[in-house]
């Protein structure tokens, strides 16, 4: 009996806190109307999964599609070095050059490198 009464004060101090709702099953709050209703909302809110979104299995770990696709070019074209830096990623991306060959040659000169200028071998 000591442990109903604990429960029903639990409950009445949910209640106050918490408002009624929470102590009502969630099934007492649905019926036939509301699930059509959602079942439509799934239906239009649906979107299927893209590439960007899309994830494949490498060697044991999930992987976005999009990755995985992407051919990932090291070698500097400038320079033809080989580099292992994240830095070196960012500049490749971005001007298709190390870093090194950005603070030589394309620094300040970028509207002329995106116009498709590279220095003499």
């Amino acid at each position: 009996m000591k442990s109903d009464e604990y429960i029903a004060k639990l409950e009445k101090a949910i209640a106050e806190k918490y408002g009624e709702e929470t102590l009502e099953h969630p099934r007492s709050l649905w019926d036939e109307e509301r699930e059509k209703e959602y079942l439509e909302n799934l239906k239009t809110n649906y979107k299927p999964p893209t590439e960007e979104t899309e994830k494949v299995e490498l060697n044991g770990v999930l992987v976005s599609k999009k990755l995985v696709n992407k051919e990932s070019n090291r070698s500097c074209p400038v320079c033809k070095s080989y580099s292992f830096k994240a830095i070196d990623d960012v500049y490749m991306n971005k001007f298709e050059c190390c870093l090194k060959c950005y603070i030589q040659w394309v620094e300040d000169r970028e509207e002329r490198w995106k116009s498709g200028w590279r220095p003499n071998k």
